[in-house]
């Protein structure tokens, strides 16, 4: 009675798997134009991430740090701005504080409280 059972369960399966396989090879080419539309929105998107790579880098590069510090002297409002912690208000306050002779004296004027100051302190300079 076992032998039967499992000889039917084979019959009854092997033409079922090939049913299944054979559903799964069937499948059509694209057609040119689905291929153009997938192209399309490939390159699209590979445009979008070249462009964010490209502004990542330029960031990276004009972004004021230790290597490259901002002279609270000449800096612009922009560029004040750029530095971490840096708002509007705080950039208008360096600004009016103008001239400095060390970058000290954003601490001893009180235009910057400790905290803003240490969070860019290695980003900022005072050229003579």
């Amino acid at each position: 009675m076992q032998v039967r059972a499992i000889f039917l369960a084979l019959v009854v399966s092997v033409p079922v798997c090939f049913m299944g396989c054979n559903a799964c090879t069937n499948s059509q080419a694209p057609s040119p134009e689905q291929v153009r539309q997938q192209t399309a929105a490939a390159t699209a998107e590979l445009k979008d991430n070249a462009k964010a790579v490209a502004e990542g880098i330029k960031d990276g590069l004009t972004r004021p740090g230790p290597d490259k510090p901002v002279d609270l002297n000449t800096a612009s409002k922009a560029q004040l701005t750029s530095l971490p912690g840096m708002d509007g208000a705080s950039a208008d306050r360096v600004i009016a504080g103008r001239p400095y002779s060390s970058e000290h004296e954003l601490l001893e004027k009180h235009i910057l409280s400790r905290e803003e100051y240490n969070r860019i302190a290695d980003s900022i300079t005072v050229k003579k």
